[in-house]
């Protein structure tokens, strides 16, 4: 069996799909993109297609090896996220040739569900308890919510003030019964972190998320000193050697790489491996579509330091098209009770509707996040 073509298709909201097709005709579908940076992602995908044309798909180790080390520069978001993608496929293809779901070829299931959230409010939140309350009703026991707009590095003590009681009345509305993740979203300096925490506390978030961008992780250890609040990062990271530092430095209680963007399924298994032997949890990021959470959930029921699963449903970026919209199947993800089932088909154990994702092409998309500004002018963080 050989890779005979390649063939990438931008569908809104903001995705990339790729598609393989081995000389046999099976097909196996990645998801390989940073949002907002598709066609970049999509250009060093049709470059890496040269190593992997005519070559066999189920050496999968061999093919990274050669994506990742085969050129001088490595690593970051556009290259890792464009491996992430091919690498999905290949393991698509490779249970589907067996007839066994990726994770049976991972060491087997360890789990027979994977507990899920769902996101609540926007980039600038409001009206959350309500929200809250509405998708707890829906069934999920858990949700996640930007903690706040944009930061000045030093910043008010009203604007902590309205963070922390947005977190009160999502408790409030929801109890104490049910994980609350807040996202801090990297848009807060050590300083104001450190006071954010410290006020949120009280409320017993679930975890607070990249409380600094991931390029300031050394303080994490200063932030979170005497807290006792789980304290997340990892989505804007690559590859196990990224998590090495990140694990050796410690300040870390949950790690989430994202499966498009850290070097794909294998890799974040051995990264959660290497977490797993620092007593970190895991819970991928997935902001994106089907292809990327079908793959987490494949890394999922086969880790058994992965406790819970970010996914897309309903998500404010999800404008126009919704993660079920590519499925031939939508009932593969039925939440029940907040948590998925285990996935059974072979492959990536999901099937694209490949009508729907040529028909959606055609409309693309040419997703940007914003780009803020604090009151003087300054950019910051969005």
């Amino acid at each position: 069996m050989k890779i005979k073509s390649m063939e990438l298709f931008k569908v809104p909201p903001r995705w990339l799909f790729l598609k393989i097709t081995t000389d046999d005709g099976i097909v196996g579908w990645g998801e390989p993109v940073v949002e907002g940076k598709a066609d970049t992602v999509r250009t060093a995908v049709e470059e890496m297609s040269e190593f992997l044309i005519g070559k066999d798909p189920g050496h999968i180790e061999d093919l990274w090896q050669v994506l990742y080390r085969g050129g001088f520069y490595r690593g970051g978001p556009i290259l890792s996220s464009a491996i992430s993608g091919i690498e999905q496929a290949l393991w698509d293809i490779k249970g589907k040739s067996l007839g066994v779901p990726v994770y049976d070829l991972l060491g087997g299931p360890c789990k027979d569900k994977m507990r899920v959230y769902a996101w609540i409010g926007g980039d600038k939140p409001s009206d959350v308890a309500e929200a809250a309350k509405e998708k707890i009703a829906q069934g999920y026991t858990a949700i996640k919510m930007n903690g706040t707009a944009e930061m000045e590095w030093i910043d008010s003590s009203l604007k902590v003030q309205e963070a922390v009681e947005r977190l009160a009345a999502v408790r409030e509305a929801i109890g104490p019964g049910n994980g609350i993740g807040v996202d801090f979203h990297g848009r807060v300096h050590k300083t104001m972190a450190k006071v954010l925490i410290k006020e949120m506390e009280p409320f017993k978030p679930m975890f607070i998320e990249e409380p600094v961008l991931s390029e300031n992780n050394e303080a994490l250890h200063e932030i979170t000193k005497g807290s006792s609040v789980p304290i997340a990062t990892g989505e804007r990271m690559y590859t196990r050697w990224d998590f090495k530092r990140l694990l050796t430095q410690g300040g870390v209680d949950i790690i989430q790489p994202d499966l498009s963007h850290a070097g794909g399924i294998w890799e974040v298994r051995k990264i959660a491996a290497m977490a797993e032997a620092f007593d970190v949890a895991v819970a991928p990021h997935c902001p994106l579509g089907p292809i990327a959470l079908a793959s987490s959930l494949q890394l999922d029921f086969c880790t058994p330091n992965a406790f819970i699963q970010e996914q897309s449903l309903g998500i404010h970026y999800n404008q126009g098209s919704d993660l079920l919209d590519y499925l031939a199947d939508p009932s593969v993800f039925e939440y029940k009770d907040g948590f998925v089932k285990r996935l059974t088909k072979p492959g990536l154990g999901i099937e694209i509707n490949e009508d729907k994702v040529r028909e959606m092409a055609k409309i693309g998309h040419q997703w940007r996040n914003p780009v803020w500004r604090t009151e003087d002018g300054t950019v910051t963080e969005w």
